[in-house]
Formats: structure tokens, sequence, C-alpha cells
């Protein structure tokens, strides 16, 4: 990615707490699609990072998108399977990256 480029910080919040311990054979499929897509993602340099974060509170998924645009990252979040059973979060992020020599 260029110079120009934005980064953002993307939460994905699951339908209830206990989504991870708990999802149907159906949620189960959906979230192994949004694992595809956000591989393909990262494999093409969008996606810096992402995982889920198991957090005592209740887990969630956070990522790390590169894009040019703030709309990128909106169609990313449409584009997600996930979509369809969680929600997003996301915010404008200020990430300091190794310099490239």
């Amino acid at each position: 990615m260029s110079e120009q480029t934005q980064h953002y910080v993307l939460k994905l919040i699951p339908s209830r707490p206990t989504f991870v311990m708990d999802m149907t054979e159906e949620e189960r499929a959906i979230m192994q699609a949004h694992v595809v897509y956000w591989t393909k993602l990262m494999d093409k340099g969008i996606v810096v990072v992402f995982g889920p974060v198991f957090d005592p509170a209740g887990a969630y998924g956070l990522s790390v998108v590169e894009v040019s645009h703030e709309d990128e990252v909106i169609e990313i979040m449409k584009g997600d399977p996930a979509a369809a059973i969680n929600t997003f979060e996301y915010y404008p992020m200020k990430a300091v990256k190794p310099a490239r020599i």
C-alpha cells in the first residue's frame, strides 16, 4: 500500500456474549466463511492482522486494515459473511509501522 493509505481498527461484536462457546452449526459455517474472507483480504495486503480476542468479558474479533478511503472499510464490512449474524464497529487508527528499507 502507498504512503496515502489510512489504517482502521475493526471490532466484530458477536450477537451474544456466549457466541464463541455455543454457536450453532449454521453460525459456525458462517464464521468459517468469515475466516476465508479475511484471509483473502490479508493475502491482498489489505488486512494487517485479524483474529479473535479472548476478553474475559466476552470474546470479539479484531482487525487492522490498510485502505485508501473509509468507504473501503464499509465495503469490507458489508462483504463479510459474518455481518449477517454479528455487528461491527470501526475507528481510524494512527498506525506506527516499521520503516521500509
